[in-house]
This record gives structure tokens, C-alpha cells and sequence, in this order.
């Protein structure tokens, strides 16, 4: 959840480029004529942001018409007219400039001594006026007098941009909410982290569009574990709720423990844009699924069933219904089959985290219960789950019109209008060795070729443009079915700086041991160095355990060990309250199972029992994205630590990820190699286990009295064999 300034913006910067941000204007001829007056020069960069920001004042929430920011220029605020009525223009630049200097002076980055390092020009914007009048000390554009005006701005204390550019994205106000670090060593991981928490400063361009852009519509953004959308997602609800304080919003999402977090950045953020606390009777952070009761137990789904007078399921009678890992498809497929018309309205906009973790129904349930113009935002991880099959297409999701039409289309971009489809391509979190390891791992690239299925490969995309999307680059090979390719991170998608505060052989490590008492010594050992000689807090650290139905029992020893060296811990969920992940009141070092752990981050991750995800019967590929899921929670250094000779197997895979130099080298399998993958490494319930493994014994049984002549094929009867015969023509073609 981290964000960054953009290399890619800077590098539009080289060739003199504005990045435009539309967010909402009540004046949108002359915010247009605006933007469009940017996107013909070729002479100014920055940013220009329409409708943005709101600015917190005692009088409520003040919105800037337009604002440009640039490093050669300064900072330019545009009071936009609509019309040719420019009465009271000197009072309206006198009121912004000094709303946005009150702003600016509360950073001190910005500040020497007493003085303001960043020069406030305001610049009144009247496009359709031909007669300008001259007034001194005020100035009056259209766009053939606004050229020359901005070419006479220089910034001479432009050092400060990139403070300035956060300050405006209010990212600094959450590093102010950061607990302070306080480090001694200037080497130490405490030092380390803090370095780099301190490089990743602002939005890049495409978070930014993501936060401010809103179409009157659904609008969809993709991106990996730890580029940014939890925290985008925040700042959307805040500016929306800033800009519209009447509507009904809600934020949903589906691992519980980011309630809080989702909590304490949009209160931060709307403070920060109106001076006031968020009205949270408009505001509602609230569970997908959700319970009677109303308050913390309210949910989307429970919502939708009450207010159309539906039957609801609990996830018990769910599951009995349903069967497992079928609960909230089951129960949100129902609901929508149930409701006759159209739903009754509950909000206005509706913004969806982690939506890769619920079935396309949930998104459609939403977008049934907003009003008429569907603002719906949801944001997901193609990678998160490593499924081959990705969410459906929106066309598909949200279903079609009367006449056949879809109800939901996304058009291509056009310049000057909102994105409806955005992708977050770079990673801030995990650096490239840690997150192509990840990647290796959770496919099977560099796994041993299992005989049965011709390859070791546990899953692949179907989407094989999903790899450029999301920052891997082609460095030899071809890209498609059947073809060897090898791809790679490039550092536009992995920043450098998150790999070069340490050695790679520090940046991630495979520890086998004999026994779990070796592991635990192991562990509860580094946890005290990490601690206490380098610099790390304990809300740095957290140990996953990848099986969530063991983690009680596995993790308890440990802690035990922990405790005995007076070091404090918690069960994220069980000792604490399933919305809180990590202690903000007392030292304590986090311990979860995978579920919990998603949506959340440390700089030290430790991953213990990890032999679990090497192999597995009847569910290979999921217990490889737990693998994947707990070694991206890591936003520094990973210890991925096992018990046995599955362990030394899956350290041996890891050598050759290494060997590799990082790089993803393999054969792109066929529409029906990856058809077959699916298949066999499908998950399986424990009858269906039961069944496929007593099939297999008594046809293996049945092949042998066959082979050694105790029985006749002819014994079969022949309904029996022309079926047979049948299945496995069938799988040859």
C-alpha cells in the first residue's frame, strides 16, 4: 500500500509534459478550455489538477478551481469564470491565496524560517471575456494573454517540489500520522526502513488519476499487491465525500483486520479537506457480508436482502447450503436471482478493495443498490490469488440491458476525461527479487517437472498480457502458447531504491531445519536481534503461519519462547479484535494465519512452516498462493522458514529462481496444457479427496488383475467399456 513518485512522470517531464487530473468542477466549460489549453504546449510540465484540492478552513471545506504545480513555474492557482461576470474577482484571489498559503505553512519542508518557499501565483481564468481589464498586482487570462503571463514565472527554490507535491496530495499528512522511528545506527534495519519509507513520497501519476478521476459510472483499478490501491481507495472516498458531504457512500472490502486502516486514513484525509471529522452516517466503512444488529455488524449483502425484503444466509446456514468455498457466491447469487425489478437504492457510490476475493456477484449486488448513475469503484490484484482465471470482463459481470446491450462497457481512453479503466503497474512494496521469487513460487516456474502432467507448472494466465500489464517486460523468447520466453521486472515497475538499501542475499532467505523446536529456537532468536540491536519496532515484524487452520497450535511454542524472553505477542484476530491486525497501543509482534495477513505489511516477514506449500494433493495451487500472498506482505526483508525434506525441496526451487538472476524463464503452455492445469490442481473438498483417491486405488487394483490376466477385459460387460472407451477418446482429442 505504498505510493511513489513517478519515474514515468518524470521522464514526461524531460519531454516537457502536463499530467491533467480532472476531479469535479461546478464550471466545466472553462475547467475544459483549461485543460485543453495545456494539452497543447509542449513547453510546461507538472501537474495540472481541475477540482482539486479541497482545503480544511474554519469555514468548512474550500475547493480550488484549478491548480498548477511545476518545477520550472511554481505554483499557479486558476479561479476559474464561467461566464463573462468577473465581479468580485480581486477578493476571490485574495481569498484563495491565502486559504492555500495558511495550508502550505503548516509544512515545514516548505518553510525557511519564516518565510514561504513556494511563491502562490493566482491567476484569474475567464475564457469567453475578450476585453481584459488591467488591474495591478491581479491577474486576468483568456488564452491568448495566459502564455505570456505564465512564461514570465520562475521558481527559484524548486528542491522543494517534490514536498510541495505531497503536501497538495495530503500524502505528507499520513506520514505525520506514522509512529515516529527513532534510530541510533545509521546501518541498521531501523535505519534501513526508515530510508526507505522516506523515498516513497508522493502519488505517481496514475494513482493520482485513480484518487481524483471519478466517471459517472463504474470505473475499475487493477494493480499488484502494494501499489497503492488501499490507500487510493481512501483518498477517493475522502475527496468524494469532501465534494458531495450529503451523499452515501460505502467502503467495502474482505479482509477485516483493513478496517481500521481504511478508518484512519479517510478521517485523516477529510480533516485535512474540510477542518472537520468525517459524517460517518454518510460515511460507512462497512464488511461485505454483515450480520443483524446494525452498526460494526452491518454489511452490503445483509443490506441489500433487508431493504428488498429478501431471504439473508449466515455463513453457517450458507455453507450447508452451498457447500464450501461457495458460501458468498451461493448466498449473493441467490439474492440476485430472488429480487424481482430493480433494488431500492441505498447509496450513492460504492468503492470495493481486494475485489479479487469476492465472486462477480457481490460487484453486481453492489451495482444494483447504487442509484442511477452506478458510481461503483473496485479495485483488485490480477495477481493476488494466482488463479488462472481472472475477474470477468465488466460486460460480463454486470450483465446486459433490455435490448441486449451490455449494462456496463468500458470505452478507451480519451484525453481529458476520466480513465474508467486504470492499471497500477508499478510495485512499491515488495523490491524485485522478493516479488519475482513470489511470482516463481506461486506458479511453479522453476518447480521440478512432475511426470504425470508433463511440466511443473502449477497454474499460468490465460491473459498472457496480463505479464506486460502488470511490469514484466520480455527479455528473450516469445510471449505465447507453446513458445520458451523469459520475463523480467524492469525498473519502471520495480524501483531500485527497494532493493538497493541491502545485499539480495538479506533481501530474502530459505532456512530448512530438522524440527519445529529448531525453527521456533531459530526464530524467537532473530526476532530479539531484530529488536534489540537493529532498531526494528515490533509492528515491523510478523510471522505467518500459511496453513490458517493449524496457526493456533503452531504458533503457540513459539510465543511461549518469545514470552520467556519478556518480548510480547498477539494471534492477529483472536487476541485482539478481528479489525485490528497490528497493536497501536503497546509493543507486540504480530503472529497470523494467511487470511488475516493479506491487505497488510511489515518490513521483516517471517514465514514459518512453509514445507506446507511445496506439494499437496487436491489443492496444489492454492496453498502455492499462500506462498506467494505471505512472501509479498514484505516491504523490505523475507525469512521463508521449514521443517524437512519438503523444505529442502522448496529451498532447492528457490536456488534456482536465484540462478536465474530473477528472471522467469519457462514455456508458455497451450490453450490445453493450461485447461489440463486447472484440472489437476483444482481444489478439492475432503470427499471429493476421498473420492478421487479411493477411485484411483481400486482403478490401479483393476489394471493390475487386468494385466496379470486374473480377470478379462470382456468381464466388464460391455456397456461398462464402451463408456470407458468413450471418457478416454474423449481426453485424446
Amino acid at each position: 500500500m505504498r505510493v511513489s513518485f513517478s519515474l514515468k512522470a518524470m521522464n514526461r517531464w524531460s519531454i516537457k509534459m502536463v499530467n491533467i487530473i480532472r476531479g469535479t468542477s461546478q464550471k466545466p466549460i472553462s475547467s475544459q478550455r483549461l485543460a485543453n489549453f495545456f494539452s497543447h504546449q509542449s513547453n510546461y510540465d507538472g501537474y495540472l489538477f481541475i477540482g482539486y484540492p479541497i482545503i480544511g478552513t474554519t469555514e468548512g471545506p474550500y475547493p480550488i478551481d484549478a491548480l498548477w504545480i511545476s518545477k520550472k513555474n511554481g505554483l499557479v492557482i486558476f479561479n476559474l469564470v464561467e461566464g463573462r461576470d468577473i465581479a468580485g474577482y480581486q477578493e476571490a484571489q485574495d481569498d484563495s491565496a491565502n486559504k492555500l498559503e495558511s495550508k502550505l505553512r503548516n509544512h515545514k519542508p516548505l518553510m525557511k524560517s519564516r518565510s514561504l518557499l513556494v511563491p502562490i501565483n493566482v491567476i484569474t481564468f475567464a475564457p469567453t471575456l475578450q476585453t481584459l481589464p488591467k488591474v495591478d498586482n491581479y491577474s486576468i487570462c483568456n488564452e491568448s494573454n495566459l502564455n505570456s503571463y505564465l512564461n514570465q514565472l520562475k521558481w527559484e527554490t524548486s528542491e522543494v517540489f517534490e514536498a510541495l507535491v505531497a503536501v497538495i496530495q495530503t500524502i505528507s499528512t499520513i506520514r505525520k500520522g506514522r509512529k515516529k522511528r527513532v534510530v541510533q545506527k545509521e546501518d541498521s534495519r531501523g535505519a534501513k526502513l526508515k530510508k526507505l519509507e522516506d523515498s516513497i513520497a508522493n502519488l505517481d501519476n496514475l494513482q493520482g488519476q485513480a484518487v481524483i478521476e471519478t466517471v459517472e459510472g463504474v470505473q475499475r483499478i487493477r494493480g499488484l499487491a502494494g501499489s497503492g490501491k488501499t490507500i487510493v481507495l481512501a483518498l477517493k472516498a475522502a475527496y468524494m465525500h469532501a465534494i458531495h458531504p450529503d451523499w452515501k457512500i460505502a467502503v467495502t472490502f474482505n479482509t477485516r483486520s483493513l478496517k481500521g486502516q481504511f478508518r484512519q486514513f479517510i478521517n485523516t484525509f477529510v480533516i485535512e479537506q474540510t477542518n472537520e471529522e468525517p459524517d460517518w452516517d454518510n460515511l460507512h466503512i462497512i464488511h461485505a457480508w454483515g450480520a443483524p444488529g446494525g452498526g460494526e455488524r452491518n454489511g452490503i449483502y445483509y443490506s441489500f436482502c433487508q431493504t428488498n425484503s429478501l431471504e439473508c444466509y449466515d455463513y453457517a446456514t450458507a455453507r450447508a447450503k452451498f457447500g464450501p468455498s461457495m458460501e458468498f457466491k451461493g448466498a449473493c447469487d441467490l439474492a440476485l436471482n430472488q429480487l424481482e425489478g430493480t433494488s431500492n437504492q441505498l447509496y450513492d457510490a460504492i468503492l470495493v478493495d481486494e475485489a479479487q476475493d469476492f465472486p462477480p456477484s457481490f460487484l453486481r449486488l453492489c451495482y444494483e443498490i447504487l442509484g442511477t448513475d452506478k458510481r461503483l469503484v473496485y479495485a483488485y490484484d490480477e495477481l493476488q490469488n494466482l488463479s488462472s482465471q481472472s475477474l470477468p470482463a465488466p460486460e460480463e459481470i454486470f450483465g446486459k440491458n433490455s435490448d441486449g446491450s451490455p449494462c456496463v462497457r468500458f470505452t478507451a481512453y480519451e484525453p481529458g476525461k476520466p480513465q474508467q479503466d486504470i492499471i497500477l503497474e508499478k510495485c512499491y512494496r515488495n523490491s524485485r527479487p522478493v516479488l519475482a521469487s513470489a511470482h516463481a513460487l506461486g506458479f511453479g516456474i522453476y518447480r521440478k517437472k512432475d511426470p504425470e502432467i508433463n511440466t511443473g507448472l502449477v497454474q499460468i494466465f490465460d491473459q498472457k498480457q496480463l505479464w506486460l500489464d502488470i511490469g514484466y517486460s520480455i527479455v528473450k523468447g516469445e510471449l505465447n502458447d507453446g513458445h520458451e520466453v523469459t520475463l523480467a521486472r524492469t525498473d519502471e515497475s520495480s524501483p531500485a531504491f527497494l532493493e538497493n538499501h541491502s545485499s539480495i542475499e538479506d533481501l530474502i532467505q530459505f532456512h530448512s531445519f530438522k524440527t519445529s523446536e529448531e525453527q521456533a529456537e531459530w526464530l524467537v532468536n532473530q526476532i530479539q536481534l531484530n529488536l534489540t540491536n537493529e532498531e526494528l519496532r515490533s509492528d515491523d515484524i510478523v510471522i505467518i503461519n500459511p496453513d490458517p487452520v493449524s496457526t493456533r497450535s503452531e504458533t503457540g511454542p513459539i510465543r511461549k519462547l518469545l514470552f520467556d524472553k519478556n518480548i510480547n505477542s498477539h494471534l492477529a484476530g483472536v487476541d485482539t479484535s478481528p479489525d485490528i491486525f497490528f497493536h497501536t497501543d503497546r509493543d507486540s509482534i504480530a503472529f497470523t494465519g494467511i487470511y488475516r495477513a493479506k491487505g497488510n505489511e511489515a518490513g521483516m516477514v517471517y514465514i514459518i512452516n512453509a514445507q506446507d506449500c511445496y506439494s499437496a494433493f487436491g489443492n496444489l495451487a492454492s496453498i502455492r498462493n499462500r506462498l506467494f500472498t505471505a512472501i509479498t506482505r514484505s516491504k523490505a526483508w523475507v525469512r521463508v522458514l521449514g521443517v524437512g525434506d519438503r523444505m529442502k525441496k522448496l529451498a532447492e526451487e528457490f536456488d534456482q529462481i536465484k540462478a536465474h538472476k530473477f528472471e522467469l524463464t519457462f514455456r508458455y503452455p497451450t490453450h490445453d496444457e493450461r485447461k489440463h492445469l486447472n484440472l489437476v490442481n483444482r481444489d478439492m473438498t475432503a470427499d471429493e479427496k476421498r473420492r478421487v483417491q479411493k477411485g484411483k486405488g481400486e482403478l490401479g487394483a483393476l489394471l493390475e488383475d487386468l494385466e496379470s490376466g486374473k480377470i478379462y477385459i470382456e468381464d466388464l460387460g460391455s456397456e461398462q467399456i464402451r463408456r470407458l472407451r468413450s471418457l478416454i477418446n474423449k481426453d485424446n482429442q
